[in-house]
């Protein structure tokens, strides 16, 4: 509810300033990523193509507007550790395409959600978002290279559904043709009831439909699609939740890492579709997910800190991991799943 996000709801520091403290929050993570931009008229020498396919060549390129793909430890650090009390060196990783293109459409979110409520900070992130976009075209196969082990990868080979994402983001905000072509042209568009399958961290194509199937600045036959697209996802996952033992729209038989990120993107399009049409097997499915998230599940353990008669106490976590050095997780801390 929106009420529980109010200002003053939560401890922050910015608790006070009219703002909802859940964007106070958004925020915080925001003002990092814009500060991840390369500035401009930044030359670098960069690698061009992606791992693991022959010797790497650097290219001397203009890296304005790119964004850096990760700041990393050199080494895992151990448990528990608190960010400030880190020995390890930390490495600011060269810019990437796909970190560019994340921070185009997180910041034409941000330019939306904003506008309002403060325009400066809206038209500082319709600035961002502008030109990672051109920098992304400009320089479309940066790819990551991880030779550190102090943190996943994240490397992404497939770039073609973050470009899709990006666009859609920039023409729900701006209502501008030119990133609406890319978006029409893009395979990710949903079309003839193809679904648009629930998001993941190296597939983000879906949350560019979602912004699609909620704007007012696209066309009408865009926004039916994109709702078409995730009506058609939503089918399937409520057909799986008949299927599958504990009553989750998720059918399979391997708890990957993150499953329960899994299982939650697919509640968030069952939810979007049964706003879209009502249909109550849409609204259970979701139900169905927030049942075992929180308790119903082969465990019998919630994931949830806080919730239920054997909630979840000692995440996998650096500082959260609750063995006294360190506060134990706040209620409302959500594990990634069962391994």
């Amino acid at each position: 509810r929106k009420a529980d996000f109010a200002d003053l709801i939560q401890r922050i520091p910015e608790a006070g300033n009219g703002v909802s403290d859940l964007l106070d929050e958004a925020r915080w993570e925001l003002e990092f990523l814009l500060r991840m931009q390369v500035p401009p008229g930044t030359p670098m020498a960069l690698p061009i193509g992606k791992q693991g396919q022959g010797p790497l060549a650097l290219a001397d390129i203009d890296a304005s507007g790119m964004a850096h793909q990760k700041l990393t430890d050199a080494y895992w650090t151990g448990i528990p550790t608190a960010p400030h009390e880190d020995p390890a060196p930390r490495y600011l990783f060269h810019p990437t395409t796909g970190a560019t293109l994340n921070l185009a459409a997180v910041a034409a979110q941000c330019a939306r959600v904003w506008k309002d409520i403060d325009p400066a900070f809206s038209a500082r992130c319709l600035k961002v978002t502008r030109g990672a976009f051109e920098a992304a075209r400009r320089n479309p196969e940066v790819y990551a290279h991880s030779q550190f082990n102090g943190g996943g990868g994240y490397g992404d080979g497939e770039l073609s559904d973050e470009l899709f994402w990006a666009a859609a983001e920039l023409w729900a905000t701006t209502g501008e043709a030119a990133y609406g072509e890319v978006v029409t042209a893009s395979p990710y568009m949903p079309a003839a009831g193809k679904p648009a399958d629930a998001p993941g961290w190296g597939s983000t194509s879906t949350l560019g439909v979602i912004s699609l199937a909620l704007s007012d600045r696209v066309p009408a036959e865009i926004r039916d699609a994109a709702r078409a697209g995730l009506i058609a996802a939503a089918e399937r996952y409520a057909a799986e939740d008949q299927q599958a033992g504990y009553r989750l729209p998720d059918s399979g038989t391997r708890y990957s890492w993150g499953s329960n990120g899994v299982i939650m993107n697919r509640a968030m399009v069952l939810g979007l579709a049964y706003d879209f049409t009502g249909e109550a097997a849409y609204r259970q499915a979701a139900a169905d997910a927030m049942d075992y998230v929180l308790g119903r599940n082969p465990l019998d353990q919630s994931y949830v800190t806080g919730w239920g008669a054997r909630p979840m106490r000692h995440p996998h976590h650096r500082f959260w991991v609750g063995k006294g050095k360190y506060p134990a997780p706040p209620p409302g801390v959500i594990s990634g799943g069962p391994n």
